[in-house]
């Protein structure tokens, strides 16, 4: 969080029945046999959680001793939302046929993509709704751009394979997916991909991304990814970015010309 001096201060507290009420829904699971005293353990845990008025919602058997639980409570929580400085993309976007003649125009040759799911994770739907022609949401994937050249090598591909492939190619951009995130099993095998993005000496010549369900721009800056993608990521805005990224690497744009949040 950065200090701002002279900006317009914003407070915000959560929002439950009526705004400002502090009212909150949390779920959780205590290794316990339901029952009345698992109810009151459940309420005393949120309490030393420092949240008042707690009330158990639900109360479901998850499994051999174990006790789900819905709880609503009060957190005394203010945020000043002005305050909060985080990376993000906003893309300026083209639309598809724009996108296409922009290409032809500027880049003057089909833009290479690879993607896949790498080390032990197997769900493709996240890289397939990007790549594959199909798309997602009615937005067409990037299979179906005639000036794409895209690359789905599909899952439980090592990092090593994935930049080999994309390095025979001289790819512009790799797509890393990542959908298992247990013990942050995500983060352990993006760091190992940049870590062998830099042993082929690809690092810095193509741009890195990285997407999944627990992925945002800044985790992704943070793991050394050029850009993250999280839910709800349509296959046009890794389009335009990867254009835009193969622009700035040809010297026709700036950086922050086509969207904001772009790593300096």
């Amino acid at each position: 969080m950065t200090t701002h001096p002279g900006r317009e201060k914003h407070f915000i507290r959560a929002y439950g029945d009526r705004r400002d009420d502090g009212v909150i829904q949390l779920s959780f699971t205590l290794p316990v046999t339901a029952s009345e005293k698992a109810k009151e353990a459940a309420k005393l845990f949120c309490q030393k959680l420092g949240l008042t008025d707690v009330k158990v919602a639900a109360v479901e058997r998850a499994a051999e001793n174990y006790t789900f639980f819905v709880v609503y409570a009060k957190a005394n929580v203010v945020l000043d939302y002005a305050e909060i400085d985080t990376p993000e993309i906003v893309i300026k976007k083209k639309s598809f046929d724009e996108l296409n003649a922009y290409i032809e125009q500027e880049i003057a040759r089909r833009v290479v993509v690879f993607g896949a799911c790498t080390g032990t994770d197997t769900h493709t739907v996240g890289i397939d709704a990007i790549l594959n022609m199909k798309g997602f949401a009615g937005d067409y994937g990037l299979e179906r751009y005639p000036w794409f050249e895209a690359y789905n090598l599909g899952s439980q591909v090592p990092n090593a394979e994935l930049i080999r492939r994309a390095k025979e190619k001289n790819a512009d951009a790799v797509l890393v997916s990542q959908v298992v995130t247990q013990r942050d099993v995500h983060k352990d095998n993006s760091r190992a991909f940049i870590d062998e993005a830099k042993k082929q000496g690809v690092y810095g010549k193509m741009t890195l991304l990285l997407g999944g369900p627990r992925v945002d721009h800044k985790l992704a800056l943070e793991l050394g990814f050029d850009a993250g993608f999280g839910p709800g990521t349509k296959p046009s805005d890794v389009a335009n970015f990867v254009v835009h990224q193969v622009l700035q690497r040809m010297g026709k744009e700036q950086k922050g010309a086509a969207f904001e949040g772009a790593p300096t």
